[in-house]
């Protein structure tokens, strides 16, 4: 099953290329010209990863994005691409797990993706695996209780 990725950039030759390097790497990729689109693109599709650029329409656009891939059900690692880095607590709070710094040697920008996409999915692994636990022990502690409850009638 090819990985899926929705790329974000209001550059169009920027999204061009990108695509075509993504998808010669192997990856399904969707792409959108605008957070607006973006956002309608992630109420209809599930991606494993969504990159976008910071600053498009305007200077919060990316942030839109990333926010909206951090209320999607399936939870993709959101990457964001820009020509500009903010200080570093900028991008942590626009909900992204990489910034990607634009230009980037072809090799290093797959490297990259591809170690988000690995860390991304071990950390939602995680995630599932302490609520499989908490739910495990919440069970665990009402069957005693009913079991101890009915004895004592």
């Amino acid at each position: 099953m090819k990985r899926r990725i929705l790329l974000v950039d209001d550059d169009v030759a920027i999204l061009l290329t990108l695509k075509a390097v993504l998808e010669i790497s192997g990856f399904e990729v969707e792409t959108a010209a605008s957070a607006r689109e973006a956002k309608m693109r992630l109420k209809s599709n599930e991606y494993h990863m969504v990159i976008t650029d910071l600053r498009m329409e305007n200077d919060t656009a990316g942030q839109e994005v990333a926010a909206a891939a951090r209320r999607a059900p399936n939870r993709p690692a959101v990457a964001i691409l820009t020509a500009y880095p903010p200080a570093d607590e900028e991008w942590v709070t626009a909900s992204s797990d990489k910034l990607l710094v634009k230009p980037m040697n072809t090799q290093d920008l797959l490297r990259q993706l591809e170690a988000l996409l690995v860390a991304h999915e071990d950390k939602k692994r995680g995630e599932n695996d302490k609520k499989l636990e908490a739910l495990s022990v919440s069970a665990s502690e009402k069957k005693p209780r009913k079991l101890a409850e009915s004895r004592a009638r």
